[in-house]
C-alpha cells in the first residue's frame, strides 16, 4: 500500500548553504584545507576567527566556544555565579538560555516579557531582583533588540552582572553599539540556522574585559595553562578549527546578509499590514532588527499554519511552550498561569520563511497567502 507524502512546500522556512552553490564551493575548499593540515582542535583557523568576529563586533576580545549554551554557562563560570545564586531569564526563550544556568550550578528566575515584543523589560527585571540575585540575562530574540540602556541602569544601581544573549542578534545594534558589546559578556550560538552559522554547533562570548575572557579561555579546555597544568576545573568546550576556518569564510558576508534579512523584514511589514495578523513591533532607529525570525501572531495559529501549508508555505513556531511551563523546569515551582504573557504569546507565535538569500517572488508568494487567510474559515479540528 503507498504511503502518502506530503509535498515539499513551493516556500520552505529557511535555505542553508547548500542552497547557495557559490559559497558551498568555497567552504568545501576551507573543508579541504583544513583537513590537509590535520589541525582539527585550537590553533591558528580559531585564532583568526576569534580575532576577526571580535573586530567585527566592534569590541576587545571574543573566545570560541563549543556552543551558545556553553557561552552562557562559561560567562556565569567566569562571573563567579553558581550554587546558592539566582539568575533572572525570561520565560520567552529558547531553554538553553535556563538550561545554561542551571549548569553553572546557580537557579533561574524566570519572568514574564512584554506583550509587544517578547523582550524582558527594566522594570519586571527590578521587581524580580532579590538578595540571591546575581546577574541577569537579556536576550535579543528574534534579531531584535532588548531596551538596554535602563537595564543597565537597573543592573550598575543593583550590583548585578549583565550577560547579554545573543545567539539570535548577530550584528543588531541598540542605540548604534552591536549587542554583546552593552554588558558585561556578549555570548553567541553559531548554530546552522543562526544569522551566522557553521557546519554544527559553536558558539563564542565577546567582552572587553580581559581577565573574564581569560577565565572563559581557560574554562573552555580544562582549566590548562601550560599543557597538563591545570589552573582550576574546566570542561571540553573549545570551538573546533573546522568550525572557525568556516565562519570565517563567512563572516565577510554577515553584514551583507543581515541587510538583506531587513529588506525582506521591510517587504513583510509593509506587505502583511492591515491583515489578520499582529506584526513584530516597530520600535524606532534605535532597535535595530535582523531578522532571525519573522515572528507574526494570531489567535488562530493551527488555522493560519494549515492554511499555509495549503499554499505551500512553511512556517514554525519559536517557541510553543515557555520555559516555566516545561516538564524540565517544572521542580522551579513557577506553574502554569503565574507568568500569563509568555504564555499567550507562546499560543500565537508563527515564524514565516525568511533566509538571506530568499527571492523577492518567494516573499511575495508569502505575503499572498498570509494575506488570503480568513481566521473565521477555520477547518474543521483546528486546535488554535
Amino acid at each position: 500500500m503507498a504511503v502518502a507524502v506530503s509535498p515539499r512546500p513551493a516556500v520552505p522556512l529557511l535555505r542553508l548553504d547548500n542552497g547557495d552553490p557559490e559559497l558551498l564551493e568555497e567552504l568545501l575548499g576551507v573543508v579541504a584545507r583544513v583537513a590537509a593540515t590535520g589541525a582539527f582542535t585550537m590553533g591558528a583557523e580559531l585564532e583568526l576567527f576569534e580575532k576577526a568576529f571580535a573586530r567585527w563586533c566592534e569590541t576587545d576580545l571574543c573566545v570560541g566556544v563549543s556552543s551558545g549554551t556553553e557561552a552562557i554557562v562559561l560567562a556565569l563560570r567566569a562571573l563567579g555565579i553558581g550554587a546558592g545564586d539566582e539568575v533572572i531569564v525570561p520565560a520567552s526563550t529558547f531553554i538553553a538560555t535556563a538550561e545554561a544556568v542551571v549548569l553553572a550550578g546557580a537557579t533561574p528566575r524566570l519572568i514574564d516579557v512584554d506583550p509587544e515584543t517578547s523582550l524582558i523589560d527594566a522594570a519586571t527585571v527590578a521587581a524580580a531582583i532579590n538578595e540571591r540575585t546575581r546577574a541577569v540575562i537579556p536576550v535579543h530574540l528574534f534579531g531584535q533588540t532588548v531596551d538596554m540602556d535602563p537595564l543597565m541602569d537597573v543592573a550598575r544601581t543593583h550590583g548585578i552582572a549583565v550577560v547579554e544573549d545573543c545567539a539570535q542578534a548577530h550584528g543588531a545594534r541598540y542605540r548604534g553599539r552591536r549587542v554583546g558589546t552593552i554588558g558585561d559578556i556578549g555570548c553567541f550560538s553559531f548554530y546552522p540556522t543562526k544569522n551566522l552559522g557553521a557546519w554544527g554547533d559553536g558558539g563564542a562570548i565577546i567582552t572587553a574585559d580581559a581577565a573574564l575572557a581569560d577565565k572563559v579561555t581557560l574554562l573552555r579546555s580544562h582549566g590548562e595553562r601550560p599543557r597538563y597544568h591545570h589552573r582550576m576545573v574546566g570542561t571540553t568546550a573549545r570551538l573546533d578549527a573546522l568550525q572557525a576556518a568556516i565562519l570565517n569564510a563567512k563572516l565577510p558576508r554577515l553584514e551583507g546578509w543581515n541587510t538583506r534579512r531587513r529588506a525582506i523584514g521591510a517587504m513583510y511589514r509593509a506587505g502583511l499590514a492591515d491583515t489578520a495578523v499582529t506584526l513584530p513591533a516597530d520600535r524606532g532607529a534605535a532597535h535595530d532588527h535582523v531578522f532571525h525570525l519573522f515572528v507574526v501572531r494570531t489567535e488562530r495559529r493551527d488555522a493560519l499554519r494549515a492554511h499555509l501549508e495549503s499554499c505551500g508555505v512553511a512556517s514554525a513556531v519559536h517557541y510553543p511552550v515557555p520555559v516555566h511551563a516545561t516538564e524540565a523546569f517544572a521542580a522551579y515551582g513557577q506553574a502554569e498561569g503565574t507568568l500569563p504573557v509568555a504564555e499567550r504569546l507562546s499560543g500565537e507565535i508563527v515564524s514565516l520563511p525568511l533566509w538571506p538569500t530568499m527571492e523577492d517572488a518567494e516573499v511575495e508568494a508569502v505575503i499572498a497567502a498570509v494575506r488570503a487567510f480568513r481566521p473565521d474559515d477555520t477547518p474543521a479540528g483546528d486546535a488554535s
